[in-house]
């Protein structure tokens, strides 16, 4: 059975997911020609290795939680409310600090 993702003029609901953080899977929420948008939950201790992506500027914005994420030569912590941006193919890491989910949107170069 396929994942549901919203459809235009839907409501997602991105609130803090608090206890059950835990037991809840990382998931696609949007999906479209060139936007995807996903919430990406994290264990404390958990690592994303180091990546690029290519094609695609994405924005990472930490929904509850705390991360640290190591991007241009430098480390920054990640905590509910802040955002970052990253530009196509910048190479990037994330690391749990606690337990955290994070909004992730890939702007998508698909041409």
């Amino acid at each position: 059975m396929a994942l549901h993702h919203a459809q235009s003029g839907e409501l997602i609901d991105i609130r803090p997911l608090g206890p059950a953080l835990k037991d809840t899977p990382s998931r696609a929420l949007v999906r479209a020609d060139q936007l995807e948008v996903l919430r990406l939950a994290l264990l404390a201790g958990q690592t994303l290795p180091t990546h690029d992506i290519e094609r695609s500027a994405i924005t990472l914005q930490c929904l509850e939680g705390a991360a640290e994420l190591e991007a241009h030569g430098k480390t920054q912590r990640l905590e509910a409310g802040v955002m970052v941006y990253l530009a196509p193919g910048v190479p990037h890491r994330v690391v749990a600090l606690q337990d955290c989910a994070l909004l992730v949107t890939l702007f998508l170069d698909r041409a």
